[in-house]
């Protein structure tokens, strides 16, 4: 999809997009990142530290995120800037389905410069794992 500066208006909806995670995506995630911490492949140690079971990198989800923009634009090179808070995390059961995070956005602000704003919403398991999430996108006239 491609979407133009003409064509956006404040309020707009993003299509939403709905991401799975497995185990087998955070296996393939810590070898790409080179992040190998146990509480994203061992049940066991992130159960041991606290957390309810072992559970996505939070870049990993980022970058999920993200992907509702850059599908959005049809340029991830449109992407002009993006951040997020990590409030939760997403948490990815050894159950042969994972987990889903569900990702929705709306235009939030039509800048002076020729960028618009961009809201990010992302949820698993009927809880946000995001927070603040928003990205700038210069798009074409």
């Amino acid at each position: 999809m491609s979407v133009r500066m003409s064509e956006v208006a404040v309020g707009d909806q993003l299509p939403a997009l709905s991401v799975p995670l497995t185990r087998a995506d955070l296996v393939r995630y810590a070898g790409a990142s080179g992040d190998f911490n146990p509480i994203h492949w061992n049940e066991r140690f992130a159960t041991g530290v606290g957390l309810p079971d072992v559970i996505a990198h939070g870049m990993l989800t980022m970058a999920v995120a993200g992907r509702l923009v850059s599908e959005w634009t049809g340029d991830p090179g449109a992407i002009v800037h993006y951040g997020v808070r990590f409030t939760r995390p997403v948490v990815v059961p050894d159950d042969g389905t994972g987990a889903l995070v569900e990702l929705s956005g709306k235009v939030a602000k039509k800048n002076d410069d020729g960028t618009v704003k961009v809201s990010i919403t992302a949820r698993s398991a009927d809880q946000g794992v995001l927070g603040g999430a928003s990205a700038t996108v210069r798009l074409p006239e």
